[in-house]
């Protein structure tokens, strides 16, 4: 039925508002599948009113984004270079400030029984995206952003769904150890690792503590963690677009979607130097195993 899957976009963002349904429908016709993911409560009710609209192929992860503990202003630079301007409208705070363009964090405390009631529609597959922000910490907004993750993964033990993760470090400071060593202590469900950014070493570290990894169009452009997809097991990593950021080759500079998941998927056969279509079926069976949702 479905031949890949895009486990971590945003379609829910309004950067799709004025072509959401052509953009889902693009890539349900070419046999992607994608998993939208909240931020917030209102883009994790849109994720969840999306996945209700369609039979198969369309689901939902529901949760708070760290940065989204706090309020502040985030710039176009700590969105990284790859961020395109046709993605001005990825959040609904997106503006022009001091002639930067950002977006203002919501500041937002996560409720448990808000995302509880979300959690009881059959097509949310995962709780997140949740995690440690450091690229920018403001004050008090570490204590936030832990009290947060150790309460999404409260919710994740309790309904047994998988955690998506959002862990960023900062200049000197890695999130992902301090991001795991919260999980070892109090993860009992699984979770992935979503937009890996980091070293071999601490990737090594992820995966022997049984959690996974995905990576994005990134993989088309840069060769910073091509060390990193040579040598994690197949079995344990999954395709993501990240959309509206970060558009893979040959769609740089343009709105990312899901259906240019199959960039990530090429991209990941070459640097692994397999052959894609086996590349292709195993992402699909572990994003399968991982969520359990049929799609093949």
């Amino acid at each position: 039925m479905f031949k890949y899957i895009d486990i971590h976009s945003h379609v829910n963002f309004s950067a799709f508002d004025a072509d959401r349904e052509a953009t889902v429908k693009r890539a349900l016709d070419a046999g992607v599948a994608m998993i939208n993911v909240g931020t917030q409560q209102d883009t994790s009710k849109t994720a969840v009113e999306m996945a209700e609209k369609y039979e198969n192929g369309v689901f939902s992860i529901i949760g708070l984004h760290p940065v989204h503990t706090g309020k502040s202003f985030h710039d176009e630079k700590e969105l990284g270079p790859s961020f395109a301007s046709d993605s001005a409208k990825a959040s609904p705070d997106m503006k022009v400030v001091e002639g930067k363009e950002g977006f203002t964090s919501r500041g937002e405390t996560f409720d448990p029984g808000y995302y509880r009631e979300l959690l009881m529609h059959p097509k949310v597959v995962g709780i997140g995206e949740c995690g440690l922000d450091y690229y920018r910490l403001e004050e008090d907004s570490e204590q936030k952003q832990k009290q947060a993750f150790s309460a999404h993964i409260a919710l994740a033990n309790e309904t047994k769904k998988p955690l998506m993760l959002h862990v960023r470090s900062g200049s000197s400071r890695s999130a992902y150890r301090e991001a795991l060593d919260i999980l070892k202590r109090e993860a009992k469900v699984g979770g992935d690792f979503h937009f890996f950014a980091g070293s071999w070493e601490e990737a090594r570290e992820i995966l022997d503590a049984g959690f996974n990894l995905s990576f994005t169009g990134v993989l088309t452009f840069a060769h910073n963690y091509d060390e990193v997809v040579k040598n994690v097991p197949l079995d344990r990593m999954m395709s993501e677009t990240d959309s509206p950021y970060v558009a893979p080759v040959p769609f740089r500079g343009k709105r990312n979607e899901p259906i240019y998941v199959r960039e990530v998927v090429k991209a990941i056969a070459r640097i692994r130097n397999e052959d894609e279509e086996k590349v292709r079926a195993q992402l699909l069976k572990n994003a399968e195993t991982f969520f359990d949702i049929k799609l093949s």
